[in-house]
């Protein structure tokens, strides 16, 4: 399996055209050959300041940024090269847009 987590730090004024774009875009990262997953997260939670075992605390105010990670996974790194160069043909433009900087991509092989 191979893996890949973006990291969005999306303009406090454009969460809601975001958050639309994504859910069509992961409605077809879905259907792109060899993915197993794609799943989208917004970080809206920190653990900062928080005793051991409690629950994270809610962030209560927008500094520069609200910050979304995705993980898409699939069956080789051949199927996500060419996930990934349809993803950005077809999609890098809009979100970028949507950004206060260039999203951030790590990738790899998934270990566990």
């Amino acid at each position: 399996m191979f893996s890949e987590i973006k990291l969005f730090q999306v303009k406090p004024d454009k969460l809601d055209a975001f958050e639309a774009l994504i859910s069509a875009v992961a409605a077809e990262q879905r259907g792109q050959p060899g993915c197993s997953s794609i799943k989208y997260m917004k970080r809206f939670y920190t653990i900062d300041g928080v005793e051991l075992g409690a629950p994270p605390r809610e962030l209560i105010k927008i500094v520069k940024c609200v910050k979304y990670y995705s993980y898409w996974e699939f069956d080789t790194k051949e199927n996500y090269g060419k996930a990934n160069g349809w993803f950005f043909e077809n999609h890098m433009k809009t979100i970028q847009k949507l950004l206060i900087s260039p999203f951030d991509i790590s990738c790899g092989d998934v270990i566990a």
